[in-house]
């Protein structure tokens, strides 16, 4: 390693700002706002999950009682109403997205605005290969000065790198980026010696000291690009309308090379804008917050969103993991409105490479919504919000539900008695009205997908995912994978849940945004649990239920053989026909300058230097990194 001296942070005066942390048990005096009144939206999508999960468990409850109803059955009844009732109300906002985009003209948008307000760029990162980040920013910086709005927004990356060789790398990176840009931009940067409170603190530190300069801040991940017009708009919305405290974007995934991240890509582009204007639709001034690819105001957020400390020990005590839906709650609590900018492009991210990244991070994120027991009684909250921060959390309960479901049914196929049946042929999961209710619950699923192919036809974008025919058959493509891949997911967020209850925590590991080969020696260690499990259900089911193990094959088998399906899809997609998206087919210049940005850095960093490039390294089985 190259010996250096460590270069001074290169920040403007600071502008300090108050951020008094805020009390969960007393509200604030909340401001008046004239947000729209959704109450009708919101009682329709409430009757119609009442309706359908009350008539699918009064069905199921009849099935039961054919015979006589026993404990077990009395167990799995409230898991499928619970498991139900969550997948018909996913279903109806969904169906509420298709109908508004059905209804919508696809106008194009007006100018943009010009700006009078200043505005700061924040840029978090950890221990990020800093050639990528750096790329991105610089391609975001030349689409500000394309949009004539570099003057408006001033850049600040925020670090909380812990590995010096990667601090080394960062600051290297920022001294070309600021040589790029001279006379242009005003760009910063600040590493902190500390990394109290993680992304949390790193954007609270910077609004306490430089947060009274700025009108508003546009929070970015080290993983996301957005366009200068998309900036501006989002800017130019929080100048029109001085109730709105935060505009989320809806980020699309961009630059998958895996099977498993093309999924991801092509469930993002193609059924995320419908969900996510479904749940506009509904939500309205209380939406939510995600954490980045958003635009805030200063000083409300200065002075409603100053986080506490929970309670207790880590898991559930300490520093807020998932800070976002908490702060969101926060500033509409005040009377600030949060709403969701789902019509507006030109947001995006990237996704995990593999099955194994994709479980470290949700393990994560599994913790922070736990902790959100503890904010979901607080003082004032909206009722929306709360019901965001219990839906967040449910996310996750709904893993063990299922798994108890599918014991429970396995359990009363493969031993009759239990479900006070003289044979296994009349167990109440073999009923044709159980049949018809499960039949219900699988339209629900895939109702969604083929409304979003519905509206891709409508619209006119099937070109983009290589027409309508080739999109249907990705549809197809992607239920199927995704099927077989959600028992793996459910059963390591069961494990998340069982090791958080346990008191275990998982601290804050490095996210990988690349990878090159995942071995099935690598897969086996990390699903060996999965493939355990997998195995009993199988040979329980041939065994005792081989009449029912149709009910059970597919989480029997996706389990068994989880390291295999998780060793195929982390493998580069190459050529793949299908799973096309209209920024693999035609890169918007934004993406395309992005990736020629990084190409040329990764060049010019091997050919300066003989440091190694940096890699982070796969994780060993599922033992999560503490930070």
């Amino acid at each position: 390693m190259r010996s250096v001296i460590w270069p001074a942070d290169a920040v403007p005066t600071e502008a300090p700002l108050a951020m008094p942390t805020q009390c969960l048990s007393a509200a604030p005096e909340q401001r008046p706002i004239q947000a729209l009144d959704l109450r009708r939206r919101r009682a329709i999508l409430l009757v119609f999950t009442i309706i359908l999960s009350l008539a699918a468990s009064i069905v199921m409850a009849g099935a039961f009682a054919a015979d006589r109803i026993t404990v077990l059955e009395l167990v799995a009844l409230p898991l499928f109403a619970s498991l139900f009732a969550w997948t018909a109300f996913s279903c109806a906002s969904a169906a509420a997205g298709f109908v508004a985009m059905w209804r919508e003209d696809a106008t194009r948008e007006g100018a943009a605005p010009r700006l009078t307000s200043r505005n700061a760029v924040l840029l978090p990162v950890y221990n990020e290969a800093p050639g990528p980040v750096f790329a991105r920013l610089a391609a975001m910086l030349e689409s500000l000065r394309t949009a004539g709005a570099l003057e408006n927004f001033d850049v600040f990356v925020l670090s909380d790198t812990r590995q010096h060789a990667v601090a080394v790398e960062e600051r290297e990176a920022y001294d070309g980026l600021c040589a790029r840009f001279a006379g242009q931009a005003r760009i910063h940067y600040r590493r902190r010696v500390e990394n109290t409170d993680r992304k949390a603190g790193n954007i609270a530190e910077w609004v306490r000291r430089w947060g009274g300069a700025y009108d508003h801040m546009v929070v970015l991940d080290a993983d996301s690009l957005m366009t200068g017009d998309t900036l501006v708009r989002l800017a130019g919305a929080m100048e029109a309308e001085p109730d709105l405290g935060l505009l989320q974007t809806v980020p699309m995934i961009i630059n998958a090379r895996t099977l498993f991240a093309r999924l991801e890509q092509f469930a993002s582009r193609l059924y995320g804008p419908m969900f996510a204007r479904g749940l506009e639709w509904w939500s309205g001034a209380e939406s939510s917050y995600w954490g980045h690819n958003a635009i805030i105001r200063v000083k409300a957020f200065a002075e409603q969103a100053g986080l506490p400390h929970l309670r207790g020990p880590r898991p559930f005590g300490g520093a807020i993991m998932s800070h976002d839906f908490v702060e969101a709650a926060l500033l509409r609590r005040a009377g600030w409105e949060v709403r969701l900018a789902s019509r507006l492009g030109g947001s995006y991210e990237e996704s995990p490479p593999s099955l194994i990244d994709q479980i470290v991070r949700d393990r994560r994120w599994c913790q922070g919504n736990l902790q959100h027991i503890a904010v979901i009684a607080a003082r004032g909250l909206h009722p929306l919000s709360r019901f965001h921060l219990l839906r967040g959390l449910s996310t996750y309960l709904t893993a063990p539900l299922w798994l108890g479901l599918l014991i429970v049914g396995l359990l009363l196929s493969a031993f009759p008695s239990l479900a006070g049946a003289e044979e296994a042929a009349v167990s109440a999961f073999e009923h044709t009205p159980t049949g018809l209710v499960l039949s219900v619950s699988l339209a629900l699923l895939l109702a969604p997908k083929l409304m979003a192919w519905a509206l891709l036809l409508r619209n006119g974008q099937a070109s983009g995912f290589g027409g309508g025919t080739r999109a249907f058959f990705s549809v197809c493509f992607e239920t199927v994978v995704s099927t077989m891949i959600a028992p793996i997911v459910l059963f390591a967020q069961t494990r998340s849940v069982i090791e958080i209850l346990t008191g275990r925590d998982c601290g804050w590991a490095t996210q990988r945004r690349d990878m090159d080969k995942v071995t099935l020696s690598d897969t086996f260690r990390a699903h060996r649990q999965e493939a355990a499990f997998g195995l009993i259900l199988v040979l329980v089911g041939l065994i005792f239920a081989p009449e029912a193990f149709i009910w059970i094959a597919i989480p029997a088998l996706a389990l068994t053989f989880a390291f295999l399906l998780s060793a195929w899809t982390a493998e580069d997609a190459g050529d793949l026909i299908l799973l096309e998206t209209p920024e693999t087919r035609r890169p918007p210049r934004l993406l395309d300058r992005a990736l020629k940005l990084r190409s040329a850095a990764t060049v010019a960093s091997l050919a300066s230097s003989n440091t190694p490039a940096i890699s982070l390294p796969l994780p060993a089985g599922l033992g999560y990194e503490t930070a």
